[in-house]
């Protein structure tokens, strides 16, 4: 698995529950360094901290690289910094707060019908 199937197919498909809301943007094009960004939301601090360490637990055992993690003790916003890629899962609350959505509101979004053609490439 890469990275890039980590980010495009989503944390939720490594727990049962999938979250409320999730976007994929491409910033690649503005003034980012990463390639994808995944912006998703649960509406427990727990759910949070679960999405955010399956992801971490599946990238070390396929890569063999740890992810650069922040934010898991808090729970209200985890990042994950996967090489060129960087998944955020929220607290719902903490998502309004913050609202990446808006920060980069120049970046295309990647639709679900591109992503699930990358997964199978990515796979």
């Amino acid at each position: 698995m890469s990275p890039d199937c980590v980010v495009r197919s989503g944390p939720c498909r490594f727990v049962k529950e999938p979250p409320i809301r999730t976007v994929v943007l491409e910033p690649s094009g503005t003034c980012s360094n990463h390639d994808l960004l995944r912006i998703t939301e649960r509406e427990q601090r727990a759910q949070v901290r679960t999405i955010a360490e399956e992801i971490e637990l599946r990238v070390k055992s396929r890569e063999r690289l740890a992810p650069l993690r922040q934010g898991l003790d808090d729970a209200r916003w985890v990042l994950l910094d996967i090489w060129q890629f960087v998944v955020h899962v929220f607290l719902a609350e903490a998502r309004r707060y913050y609202d990446l959505e808006r920060l980069w509101a120049d970046a295309p979004r990647v639709e679900r019908a591109a992503r699930s053609t990358s997964r199978r490439s990515a796979l």
